[in-house]
């Protein structure tokens, strides 16, 4: 039986993870007859109102930890504690927290710096020839730390996202959101997910697809 090591940005696809990515992720792990275990960064952000869009005005800061347990029921560790060894394969479901705490990308796009324990955990992976899954705008985190190994991947059809990752040195794939991409050499595969803006049975197509071939490949 496979074990996958899930990492998480929080809860809510404005500030954290995308909860119906995180859903259809687990259960097509599920699915696969795999394990998993599920990571978030111990730090803290000012949760979004997710009715308005803006920031919560009353509301203190939140912990990412503590948002990512609401998903995954408790069961929750800081990726510091995450070592590859124990694993055979790694999968980031999107949201706009991979690129607010896992990353900067939001703010910085290409010049963006990725979270070091993230950074840290990608190359272990990969160094190991392990597969990496990413779903949504996760991917652009695979794109910056694996950039120079022109890694292709998808984050749907936008042009202009699609240009951004071009300038990390990866490859952008246009794919429909209920398919998915893999690169073999690299063994990254990826999803657009909610890039799209789409029904949730397409999205947890693309996303089932991406874990069964993440088993398989694991």
């Amino acid at each position: 039986m496979k074990h996958i090591a899930v990492i998480l940005s929080g809860c809510g696809h404005k500030d954290g993870s995308e909860i119906t990515e995180v859903v259809s992720s687990l259960i097509a792990l599920s699915q696969a007859k795999s394990t998993y275990t599920v990571f978030a960064p111990n730090i803290n952000f000012t949760p979004m109102n997710h009715l308005t869009g803006e920031p919560a005005t009353s509301q203190s800061q939140r912990n990412c930890m503590e948002e990512a347990a609401r998903i995954s029921r408790g069961d929750v560790f800081d990726i510091k504690t995450l070592e590859e060894k124990k694993f055979d394969a790694l999968l980031f479901p999107g949201g706009y927290g991979a690129a607010t705490h896992l990353s900067n990308w939001a703010q910085k796009g290409a010049k963006a710096q990725v979270h070091p324990e993230v950074e840290r955990i990608i190359l272990d992976f990969h160094k190991a020839s392990k597969p990496i899954g990413a779903i949504c705008i996760a991917p652009a985190l695979i794109a910056k730390v694996l950039g120079s190994k022109h890694v292709s991947l998808t984050l749907g059809n936008n042009k202009e996202v699609a240009a951004e990752i071009k300038k990390t040195g990866a490859k952008h794939e246009d794919c429909p959101v209920d398919d998915f991409i893999t690169d073999r050499l690299n063994k990254v595969i990826t999803t657009p997910a909610y890039m799209y803006d789409s029904d949730p049975g397409k999205v947890f197509k693309g996303i089932s697809g991406l874990v069964k071939e993440l088993v398989e490949m694991a």
